[in-house]
């Protein structure tokens, strides 16, 4: 995790980058947390040393990032997954957050995204039995947006990348910041948000750009300002 977190620092100092891709293998995108490293943890450190806080990072990326997961996505790869902002999966792709089988619960998110995503019943059931999803059940859900052949994957991902790093930059991450709002506030507070933010576009150069350019009929040219 300290790892992607350097990356996605770097990615998001790259004024060059528009969106990011986050994926993992064909076995598993990511199998969670290792169990041998946390078996012995007292409560003391976990609390005092703020466990899994770090993790957050990938949420608080102001660029887009999409997860293609192909495999495993379980415990801490399952809350990996919802902490991008869109979810690609393969078709043999799992879900599941399984903590409730080693005695624990979910720490990374794992109880509060996974149920704003599916809802409360399915989230219950997953998270109380620990059983997993198939990426047809998690599209059906609401948890992902896409489900692909195993091996057209991480093509599907980039061009849906492309395409947001074809828009302005800089109101994609408006655009972003919005719909996160949407699950941090109530919703009058989210439509004040809103139109803060859409307020804010008319003072950049590339809402002036994309509306001439559909004006005049051509394809808008964005700079990012």
């Amino acid at each position: 995790m300290n790892e992607i977190n350097q990356a996605l620092n770097s990615l998001e100092q790259d004024p060059g980058v528009g969106a990011i891709v986050l994926t993992g293998s064909e076995k598993a995108f990511a199998a969670g947390a290792d169990i041998k490293e946390m078996q012995d943890r007292t409560f003391q450190e976990c609390y005092s040393g703020n466990f899994l806080a770090h993790w957050n990072k990938v949420s608080t990326t102001k660029k887009p990032v999409i997860a293609a997961v192909n495999g495993y996505a379980l415990g801490g790869g399952c809350e990996l997954a919802m902490m991008c902002d869109i979810i690609y999966a393969g078709e043999k792709a799992q879900f599941g957050q399984p903590e409730i089988l080693l005695g624990t619960i979910p720490g990374a998110g794992g109880t509060q995204r996974l149920t704003r995503a599916v809802g409360k019943s399915l989230a219950m059931e997953m998270i109380l039995t620990g059983e997993r999803i198939s990426a047809q059940e998690a599209k059906q859900a609401g948890l992902v947006s896409k489900v692909c052949p195993t091996d057209k994957l991480l093509d599907e991902a980039i061009s849906c990348a492309e395409k947001i790093a074809g828009n302005s930059k800089l109101v994609v991450a408006m655009a972003k910041e919005a719909v996160n709002a949407a699950f941090e506030t109530t919703l009058a507070e989210g439509n004040k948000r809103e139109k803060i933010l859409f307020h804010a576009t008319f003072a950049t150069d590339d809402r002036k750009e994309g509306m001439s350019a559909f004006v005049e009929k051509r394809k808008a040219n964005f700079t990012d300002h």
